[in-house]
């Protein structure tokens, strides 16, 4: 009997991290034969290939990808897996353990939908600074939307988030695959696989459900938790939001060097803001102010790139 869902997990060198994914993937509640992991490896060096052959469950299929990045793995994962249900997580994430059966039930009881997303929520680490609220949650990954089911779509087209995400597999028959042009490449952050993607999907028609019950921990390094990590991110994903060219950003008839009118504007609003915010020495509004000029200047050099 085929599995009623495929999960596909992309790793790359997080052979501890990827050990408590697996484990958790592996003690799910759902029966043992409803559900399969695909486990891309995407040019592993750290020990990772090695535990995988270690695994000796009829559930977990290893297949290789070698051009590196994000999409390339999925989408080889993708054409690996055989379920009606395609679910999305990553290496560094622990899910649930009702995990599958949360994303199997809400896709039965919800046929209108093409998508389901929930929780990421996060693991910090002990010296976590104050000022990481959820405000600045983006960069990390990490995805709250409340206590209540929601309904995503053209009309408000927010973003799920790749780290948990199930999707039905006719979505990739309709509107394609991840899209390797939005993908991270070398050390660069701020990727938009996920969004481009659901931008696709929202404007076929498409409509994508928020349960907060479907919940998923990623720990999040010490690293991501400094204001440098979040300036590099918020720069590259303005960079990458230039490649995509999605209408919501496109809408202005305006453009100076090929940037929307409405951004300039908004540049020269938080440029002001950030001067106010500064001079009554209010830093936490001075730094939200400045991240929305980074991403500006990263989608100005992704315009003259």
């Amino acid at each position: 009997m085929s599995p009623n869902v495929s999960v596909i997990l992309p790793t790359y060198n997080r052979a501890t991290l990827l050990r408590a994914a697996m484990d958790a993937l592996l003690r799910q509640n759902a029966p043992r034969d409803s559900y399969e992991i695909v486990v891309v490896n995407n040019n592993s060096s750290d020990g990772s290939v090695e535990f995988l052959a270690s695994l000796d469950d009829p559930r977990v299929v290893v297949v290789r990808e070698p051009r590196q990045g994000l999409s390339y793995a999925r989408n080889t994962g993708l054409a690996a897996s055989r379920s009606p249900i395609v679910a999305l997580t990553d290496d560094d994430v622990e899910v649930a353990p009702d995990w599958i059966d949360t994303i199997t039930t809400t896709m039965a009881a919800h046929p209108d939908v093409d998508a389901v997303g929930g929780r990421v929520l996060p693991a910090w680490p002990e010296d976590k600074p104050s000022w990481l609220t959820p405000t600045h949650w983006a960069p990390l990954a990490l995805q709250d939307h409340g206590d209540v089911n929601r309904v995503f779509d053209r009309a408000s087209p927010i973003g799920l988030i790749g780290a948990n995400v199930a999707f039905r597999r006719s979505v990739f028959e309709r509107v394609g695959t991840f899209s390797p042009a939005v993908q991270r490449v070398k050390d660069s952050i701020g990727s938009t696989e996920d969004h481009e993607l659901l931008h696709r999907l929202y404007a076929s028609g498409g409509r994508a459900l928020y349960t907060p019950h479907m919940i998923v921990m990623t720990r999040v390094p010490r690293e991501r938790c400094a204001r440098a990590y979040h300036r590099r991110w918020h720069a590259g994903h303005g960079f990458f939001h230039a490649l995509m060219r999605s209408d919501e950003v496109e809408r202005s008839r305006v453009r100076v060097l090929g940037v929307p009118g409405h951004l300039l504007r908004g540049a020269a609003t938080d440029a002001a803001h950030w001067a106010a915010c500064a001079i009554r020495g209010d830093w936490d509004g001075a730094f939200a102010a400045e991240l929305r000029l980074r991403f500006f200047g990263g989608f100005v050099k992704g315009r003259l790139s």
